[in-house]
């Protein structure tokens, strides 16, 4: 068995995803790779403005997605017990 992995990347949403949390993997320009987890606020113009958890706002020109997808919503916070 070889020690190579193979990722297919797919890029499964749509601009009908619109207010949905998304989970997208963009190349930089230096050729690395960053993810983005958030709610995809609008996609219009080759241009993708995603919005995460902590209120940044992130535009994600089109052309750069490798892989995206759909995921479920944030859950919500956890109550620390009672001492």
């Amino acid at each position: 068995m070889s020690g190579r992995y193979v990722a297919r990347l797919v890029v499964s949403i749509t601009r009908a995803d619109v207010g949905q949390r998304i989970s997208l993997r963009r190349r930089l320009p230096t050729g690395e790779y960053s993810d983005v987890v958030g709610v995809l606020e609008s996609w219009s113009r080759e241009t993708l403005t995603v919005r995460r958890r902590n209120g940044e706002v992130v535009e994600i020109p089109e052309n750069t997605m490798v892989a995206a997808k759909v995921v479920p919503p944030q859950p919500p916070p956890r109550r620390r017990p009672r001492t």
